[in-house]
């Protein structure tokens, strides 16, 4: 647990320093917001196939060893993001970042669901989850200190230059932390064709849906998350320093929203935990961005929405443990959550795009409302798998798929 708990912080620090910066870029390199979408969303279609990669491989190498691998690289190209000179440069390091950060959410995902037993699963992988809030909160308050104290053309560059911190971690992990009892290597799987397992019968009816309901939930997020600064400093008018204040309030109630989601997971189930999300989020995101508010009401409303918002992506990680069995289990959440990833990281580009026509607050509004009503669509064709034990999807090929159309066991 502190082994995915401290990969996941570290992950959201490296991957959310890009939202904080995109204010410089666009003033220091006078790029357009429809640039800055760009460089956000080529880190997430790359994380799908770094992803969808790292989950395969770990059902060959172990969940571990991947983790490990998966760390050092996204800390490593997030470092060098800090020597970019121009967009070019950035656009390839952005790249390369991705394939990490898709990875090691995989690993770390599956290395969760696989130690903790039934009972337990959603809110002990709901627990880790909450770290992505810590390492967002940790931007923020990195960027709030450094934008105090250092000129804006020096700041976004020590950002990155701080993303090189989460290598230190794989040191720890490769004393302390095991593979599960039950290792994937020796589940069957193997080949190249192992990479595309789950998008065959029996699988296949199973991945669809859920890569449809993760893409609705990530594009949402994603619209709001990435422009949300921006939102902040030119619509709302807020100093570099009140962005950072505002968006620490707003990442607070993501972290008390994480661990609701991980506790509600396993008390009323997963599929209900996404519907309270998604649909306090679609209602929260309306009232944030349209409610005549003053920047006062602003920063509750921002608690809340942050809370509302985040809580679906507790039950992601045992959801989709409890789908596959073992032998697929990493190729098929690697694929499904970062297919989700990869389409719903278009989401910030149309955004760009949108902002430069209808303002940036509608543009947020119309993309991040796509998104939920996407993934409650999924969520109707899927199936609850509270409590459902993983030693029952090795005692038939295709379990979790067939009682798809049944409630779980």
């Amino acid at each position: 647990m502190v082994a995915c708990f401290g990969g996941w912080s570290l992950d959201a620090l490296d991957v959310q320093i890009f939202s904080f910066v995109i204010p410089s870029l666009l003033s220091l390199w006078g790029i357009t917001t429809a640039e800055a979408g760009v460089l956000a969303t080529v880190t997430l279609v790359v994380s799908s196939f770094g992803g969808w990669l790292a989950g395969a491989i770990s059902d060959r190498l172990g969940r571990v060893r991947v983790l490990q691998i998966t760390i050092l690289w996204y800390a490593l190209f997030t470092f060098l993001c800090g020597f970019a000179q121009d967009f070019n440069q950035l656009f390839v390091l952005k790249a390369l970042q991705g394939l990490g950060f898709g990875g090691e959410w995989a690993a770390g995902a599956v290395l969760m669901g696989e130690v903790i037993r039934d009972k337990y699963r959603g809110r002990a992988v709901g627990f880790v989850q909450t770290g992505w809030s810590v390492g967002w909160g940790a931007a923020a308050l990195l960027y709030t200190l450094l934008s105090a104290s250092l000129p804006e053309a020096l700041t976004w560059k020590v950002m990155f230059w701080i993303g090189l911190a989460p290598a230190a971690l794989v040191f720890w992990i490769r004393r302390f932390v095991d593979e599960p009892m039950v290792k994937p290597r020796e589940a069957g799987a193997g080949g190249v064709s192992h990479v595309f397992s789950v998008l065959r019968s029996p699988y296949w009816s199973t991945t669809w849906r859920v890569s449809m309901m993760v893409m609705g939930a990530q594009g949402s997020s994603y619209a709001i998350t990435t422009f949300l600064p921006t939102y902040l400093k030119t619509t709302r008018h807020l100093t570099s320093v009140g962005t950072g204040s505002y968006l620490l309030v707003l990442i607070l109630g993501a972290f008390f929203g994480f661990l609701s989601g991980a506790y509600l997971s396993d008390a009323i189930g997963r599929k209900s935990t996404f519907m309270i999300s998604a649909i306090g989020s679609v209602v929260l995101m309306l009232v944030y961005l349209f409610a005549p508010l003053s920047n006062d009401w602003i920063l509750p409303v921002g608690f809340l929405l942050g809370y509302i918002n985040l809580m679906m992506f507790s039950p992601m990680g045992p959801f989709m443990t409890e789908l596959y069995p073992t032998s697929v289990r990493g190729v098929g959440q690697g694929f499904c959550y970062n297919a989700g990833r990869g389409i719903g990281a278009v989401f910030p580009a149309l955004v760009g795009f949108l902002a430069a026509q209808w303002g940036l607050a509608a543009a947020i509004a119309i993309f991040s409302f796509a998104g939920l009503s996407l993934m409650i669509l999924a969520l109707l064709m899927l199936p609850e798998t509270k409590g459902r034990s993983l030693e029952s999807l090795e005692q038939r090929p295709g379990a979790g798929v067939s009682s798809a159309r049944s409630p779980a066991a």
